[in-house]
């Protein structure tokens, strides 16, 4: 389960090592958080989808929860959901094979139901939704995310979704560098193996934010 997976003993010691602390937060200002939830739609999660993560379905009653606390506190929920374009030959005739790619880029093709959120989330009306046709909706033009949070006035955003390796770790890089606070909530992010998630959690919590549970960032946020 991705949130039983511990950073190793090594890793902690390098970080209290070079900063003195292991998390960077006292408190999160509920104003200033937004919760980003990346790619929960049906291609990624759903039982025998063509790129499903099967641990995605885990975390979906911990990120639910977080989701419905989060609201109470005013914190904005953003679902990113990928969507297709069709412009990114650099990945489609690089890393797909051409007897897939056809079926890889109609799998999260707008309106397609694959594209759509999973059934088991809890999506309230309030909350917004951003496409994004990159891996990270903060780089170029990928996605409006980046209006969306100056808008509102967010410096400070809490990652979940999948995968944790790919696009919650490529948006928890670039959030960071654009000055952002970044918390990655391990019970709340999911990838194709304990590896890949653990590698994550470890390459953020030494270079690109902090690294939390949904009750650990919930503690911090007033």
């Amino acid at each position: 389960m991705a949130g039983e997976v511990l950073i190793r003993k090594e890793i902690v010691e390098r970080v209290l090592a070079r900063r003195g602390r292991l998390h960077l937060y006292d408190r999160l200002d509920a104003k200033r958080t937004a919760l980003l939830v990346i790619d929960m739609q049906n291609a990624f999660v759903a039982p025998g989808a063509p790129i499903e993560v099967p641990g995605a379905r885990a975390i979906v009653p911990t990120l639910n929860r977080l989701a419905a606390e989060l609201r109470k506190r005013g914190v904005p929920v953003i679902w990113v959901l990928h969507q297709n374009a069709g412009d990114w030959a650099n990945f489609f005739d690089v890393f797909v094979k051409p007897e897939n790619r056809a079926r890889a880029a109609q799998a999260l093709e707008a309106g397609s139901e694959l594209q759509k959120p999973w059934r088991e989330l809890d999506i309230a009306p309030a909350d917004l939704k951003v496409t994004k046709n990159r891996y990270s909706p903060l780089i170029g033009q990928s996605s409006s995310l980046a209006g969306v949070l100056r808008e509102r006035n967010i410096d400070t955003l809490l990652i979940a979704g999948t995968k944790t390796n790919v696009c919650c770790e490529c948006t928890a890089r670039d959030a960071m560098m654009l000055d952002y606070k970044v918390v990655l909530l391990a019970d709340c992010t999911a990838a194709l193996s304990d590896e890949e998630h653990r590698a994550t959690l470890e390459n953020v919590i030494q270079q690109f934010g902090d690294v939390l549970t949904a009750d650990q960032a919930l503690a911090l946020i007033r």
